[in-house]
């Protein structure tokens, strides 16, 4: 069986709530581990295998999956039946990994870039600026309440997940505040 090692509010919750909105809990073991947090608590745990003691961490026999992006596809490719991804053939596949990418390699570091206030042009030319950000996601949202159009996905679970989780303090546009209190909704009904 499939072990995600995770721990309670960190960035592994939004696994933890993809294995529930895909009904899948009872197929993959759940392990609670402490891990290193950054206003100084908590702790290494010397059962979770990650090399860097972080989570989510997805361990299947001798297969380790890292990366909420990586995990995500991982999931939903191994158990398509929980609907939130896209899987290989599907029209909309590419689409649906190239969110998961985005997400990690521009929402993610755009967004706690503008969170901490650190602004370069060297940062904005690799990973673009704040509005850009929030300008390619709204273009997405054209074309339907979700960024793959009617449908939710694990791409707005985790696209989403920064602006839920800073809230008021993230600047959004109308259209990607009504969209995250969406993705939002969607996630508590887990």
């Amino acid at each position: 069986m499939p072990t995600l090692y995770h721990a309670p509010d960190s960035r592994s919750d939004s696994i933890v709530t993809l294995i529930d909105l895909m009904g899948i809990r009872d197929r993959i073991d759940i392990v609670e581990v402490t891990i290193p947090r950054q206003d100084g608590s908590g702790s290494r745990d010397p059962r979770n295998p990650h090399p860097e003691g972080k989570v989510p961490y997805l361990v299947d026999g001798d297969d380790h999956v890292r990366e909420r992006g990586a995990i995500i596809t991982w999931l939903t490719d191994r158990f398509p039946e929980g609907g939130l991804g896209r899987p290989v053939g599907h029209p909309q596949r590419g689409a649906f990994v190239s969110w998961l990418f985005y997400y990690q390699g521009v929402i993610e570091p755009v967004s706690l870039l503008h969170y901490l206030g650190i602004d370069h042009p060297a940062l904005q030319a690799t990973f673009r600026d704040h509005h850009t950000m929030l300008a390619r996601i709204e273009e997405a949202l054209a074309d339907g309440p979700f960024l793959l159009g009617q449908d939710f996905s694990a791409a707005d679970l985790l696209c989403a997940s920064p602006f839920i989780f800073f809230g008021e303090a993230m600047p959004m546009t109308p259209a990607v505040r009504e969209w995250a209190d969406r993705c939002a909704e969607r996630m508590r009904a887990s």
